[in-house]
């Protein structure tokens, strides 16, 4: 199976007694689909994998592939900060039917390369042929994944693909150099894809997707047709998404912007905090402003 286009990162809905709310994610899920992206990414950074349990985390996949019921791939996010638990996971995923796995490594302390190099490996392998996503993310990962453990990594056979979010495109010019057509790039938010499709990449895993699909995949299509006036055209505006997320908690605008959308996700999950009125004004600004509320 090849991964390409516009992946949402979807959110997590759950209520306040800790259960998902299966429908309203159903109806995210039914929408998404409708308006055309090429996949659906349960359990990403904007999922708040992080916040969430074993059983919220399965719950929230099952949803999700059952309301998809196989229109389009299902890459789901795998994260612990043992081998174990990281395989573990990946192999109750592959039971419950994904088509791939997004490799989250997490970390309390610094982990050396041959370490990160063997998280990865057994994820693969435990991923039984399925594709695997690398997301690396170097603001919240207390370890990263260095170019030669990418490189690496890239001779594994379904270690296709990596989501990069350090926004340097010098690096993923780099990882598309050293792979040589072993590992495809996805861009990892709303203000680069156009510059990542340009240098190679195969489109984007991203939150703001959620909130503006129709949006996000016209601007893959001028990508991919090779149109840059319109692509940039497009790109720009997309900026502002960007700006109010660096402003605000990434959950917590995504949640919010939903809500305004007519899809009642709820809150972040505590510690984290809701938006207050002013920001959710802000998010209702930059939404009417892309023709998106």
């Amino acid at each position: 199976m090849s991964l390409y286009g516009v992946f949402p990162y979807l959110v997590s809905p759950v209520d306040e007694a800790g259960e998902i709310k299966q429908a309203v994610l159903a109806d995210l899920v039914e929408h998404l689909v409708a308006s055309g992206v090429h996949g659906l990414t349960p359990l990403g950074s904007t999922g708040e994998f992080a916040y969430l349990s074993h059983r919220q985390r399965f719950e929230v996949v099952e949803t999700v592939l059952a309301a998809s019921g196989g229109r389009v791939p299902v890459v789901a996010g795998v994260a612990a900060t043992t081998v174990r638990d990281a395989v573990a996971q990946t192999e109750a995923l592959v039971d419950l039917g994904v088509d791939g796995i997004l490799a989250v490594l997490e970390a309390y302390f610094p982990i050396s390369d041959e370490g990160v190099e063997l998280y990865f490996r057994s994820i693969a392998a435990a991923a039984k042929g399925r594709p695997v996503v690398l997301y690396t993310n170097p603001q919240f990962q207390r370890s990263d994944l260095s170019l030669p453990v990418i490189e690496r990594l890239s001779a594994v056979d379904n270690i296709r693909y990596i989501k990069d979010a350090s926004t340097n495109t010098g690096r993923l010019l780099s990882i598309l150099e050293r792979t040589r057509g072993r590992m495809e790039v996805f861009a990892a938010s709303a203000h680069i894809p156009a510059c990542v499709m340009l240098i190679g990449g195969v489109g984007w895993m991203a939150g703001p997707a959620c909130i503006v699909p129709k949006q996000s995949l016209a601007l893959y299509e001028a990508a991919r047709a090779g149109d840059w006036g319109l692509a940039m055209q497009l790109q720009r505006p997309l900026w502002r998404v960007n700006e109010i997320f660096a402003r605000h908690s990434l959950a917590a605008c995504i949640k919010a912007a939903l809500d305004l959308q007519g899809f009642p996700v709820g809150d972040p999950l505590p510690p984290q905090t809701p938006l207050g009125d002013a920001a959710r004004a802000e998010v209702a600004d930059v939404l009417r402003s892309l023709g998106a509320l």
